[in-house]
């Protein structure tokens, strides 16, 4: 660690990553809620402290240079860790009061957030949660960036270095229409009978979707073109006869009752998925995080 003054400021470091995002000079002052002038003499200030030329810009576009891309993700995760340092000082007196961001992924959000949020508010009512619902990669790389404290998704997916707390695990169980041959039985439906099936799934993005496509491909069936946004489009698509889909156990009250569906257990193996909260390492919300993940654990639907 030095003890010498530091070349450049935070601020400095926030018009960065601004001009970073925005690529433009203008934009980023009107978001740093400075004048264009301001941010271009302190951005220029920056670059001669470092010896390091950030930015090419010219009358008609901004680049980052190649040097400048490492910068400004460095100066990106920098800011991160001031913003925690800050909450971690506005929260010592009360870790469970003011606004957790929190993100959730869409084959989630819609079947446990009508369960847990009473909950969560029940037991902790000075805190405001903001749900976010996108897809894993999209909430990863918010949790990156600090723009969410935490996020509700599968393990299984690409999380990079997280820390976690385990809410449940979710099976899958194979569905179809009433009257498909693999509904003629009600026992666990081994790997060998969904040989040659049509299987509809999600599209490309959703993390449910490779997890229910590496079993379908050891069983040997067949994916038909069709690929759903939702898993409330790929049960219609189902009720309708167009082939069988897997869906996780916690969909399966609401999606099933929705579209009239039968479903079948899986033999073991059988495939699941984990649920977890997870957060940025050395988040200074780490305390409050892990409290919010043992009240939704707590009323996280039975079986």
């Amino acid at each position: 660690m030095m003890w010498a003054p530091h070349p450049f400021t935070l601020r400095q470091l926030q018009y960065v990553v601004a001009v970073a995002d925005a690529l433009s000079f203008r934009k980023a002052a009107a978001l740093c809620h400075v004048s264009q002038p301001s941010l271009s003499a302190q951005l220029a200030q920056l670059e001669e402290a470092l010896g390091v030329r950030i930015f090419e810009r010219d009358r008609r576009r901004v680049l980052l240079t190649q040097a400048g891309k490492e910068l400004v993700e460095r100066a990106r995760q920098l800011l991160v860790e001031a913003d925690d340092l800050t909450e971690a000082a506005r929260r010592a007196s009360d870790p469970l009061s003011g606004t957790l961001r929190l993100g959730v992924i869409p084959t989630v959000s819609p079947y446990l957030l009508p369960t847990i949020a009473p909950a969560l508010r029940k037991a902790f009512p000075r805190l405001t949660l903001l749900w976010v619902e996108d897809k894993t990669e999209t909430l990863v790389h918010a949790l990156g960036t600090g723009s969410l404290d935490a996020a509700l998704v599968a393990l299984e997916a690409e999380l990079g270095d997280v820390e976690h707390e385990v809410i449940a695990e979710d099976p899958f169980v194979l569905a179809m229409a009433p009257g498909h041959p693999l509904g003629a039985r009600k026992s666990e439906a081994p790997h060998s009978e969904l040989q040659g099936a049509d299987v509809l799934l999600l599209d490309e993005g959703h993390c449910f979707r490779e997890q229910a496509l590496a079993f379908c491909s050891k069983a040997r069936a067949h994916e038909l073109e069709f690929r759903a946004t939702s898993l409330s489009t790929l049960t219609q698509m189902i009720a309708a006869g167009a082939g069988v889909t897997l869906l996780p156990r916690l969909a399966v009250p609401t999606e099933v009752s929705r579209s009239k569906l039968q479903v079948r257990p899986l033999a073991a193996p059988v495939p699941k998925r984990t649920l977890a909260l997870i957060w940025r390492k050395r988040s200074s919300l780490q305390t409050a995080l892990r409290q919010v993940a043992a009240t939704v654990r707590s009323a996280y639907p039975k079986a």
